[in-house]
């Protein structure tokens, strides 16, 4: 079974002068028995609920007071899993309903997608049994190809632990805690806000789980300082993966990854030390042969 989704109007696109706040995605769910498709209305998180426009004049009391009871902080990525499970249902005879942790496979690379390592990794030190958290998926350019970080695989250590050059860092960050996030040099973090930020630097993955670089790390460390954001809603990631697009690609094909989606609950657990056993948890949820091989030992190089 397969889920493809489709942007059909990216949110704020401009349309008739007016501003339109929603993403509309088409997404459909493909089996052997049909295929059906669907259009998901994802609203735009905006706190100035009153000011969007009304389609019935002097009724705007009314509309505010709708708005506020029907808005919902829709994550699309869960009306998409919601689906997935839906026709498990139908098929498998599944009845298990969609908690707050879900993963399930999805046909290709996206942002904020895992990259789960399948059992022909094992004996691949640097990637066996590995979870990477896609950044971004990437495109053509050279420059511009996909690249996560490794998210289980915490250090127990902390930013203190390692006399970072960056005095800033340790007075701001030291209690933060260190991940491996893989085998290209840089440094990258993850922030964990219930907040929508619209802040110079950071890119949000996930809703409520956000990414920077070292570029960024003064402008974090004024944030913290003024109290804006919090230190630990910090998790330091040394190292990061990445790939041609096309080298993504063939990896995948070739199976030396499975590709998931997960909620947002279990990505929050990529900024703690907890994270370690999330390869195994996140193909415990995918179900069928997935979870088969989260309960295999480690093939011999």
């Amino acid at each position: 079974m397969d889920l493809c989704v489709k942007n059909l109007f990216p949110a704020n696109r401009a349309i008739s002068d007016t501003r339109c706040r929603n993403s509309f995605y088409e997404i459909t769910v493909s089996s052997k028995q049909h295929s059906r498709p669907f259009l998901l209305s994802a609203s735009a998180n905006n706190k100035n609920h009153g000011n969007s426009s009304s389609s019935s004049a002097g009724n705007n009391d009314g509309d505010k007071s709708n708005n506020k009871r029907h808005q919902i902080n829709l994550d699309w990525r869960d009306f998409r899993a919601k689906l997935y499970r839906d026709e498990l249902k139908e098929i498998q005879g599944d009845s298990n309903p969609l908690g707050t942790k879900w993963a399930h496979p999805i046909p290709g690379p996206e942002t904020g997608c895992v990259l789960v390592a399948t059992e022909k990794l094992d004996g691949v030190r640097t990637f066996e049994r590995t979870v990477v958290l896609l950044l971004r998926s990437g495109t053509r350019h050279s420059q511009e190809g996909p690249f996560g970080i490794v998210i289980n695989r915490p250090l127990h250590k902390k930013i203190k632990n390692i006399r970072p050059t960056n005095q800033d860092s340790t007075t701001s960050f030291s209690d933060c805690s260190l991940h491996f996030g893989g085998p290209l040099e840089a440094s990258m973090f993850l922030l964990k806000s219930p907040d929508k930020l619209n802040l110079p630097g950071f890119q949000e993955v996930v809703p409520g789980l956000y990414f920077g670089a070292r570029n960024t790390l003064d402008h974090a460390s004024t944030l913290v300082k003024k109290g804006i954001i919090k230190p630990y809603d910090f998790t330091f990631f040394i190292g990061y993966a990445g790939w041609q697009i096309d080298q993504l690609r063939d990896e995948i094909e070739s199976e030396y990854w499975y590709v998931a989606a997960c909620s947002s609950t279990l990505l929050y657990q990529a900024i703690t030390d907890s994270s370690q056993g999330m390869w195994e948890e996140i193909l415990q949820l995918m179900g069928g042969h997935y979870a088969e091989l989260s309960q295999k030992p480690k093939q011999d190089p």
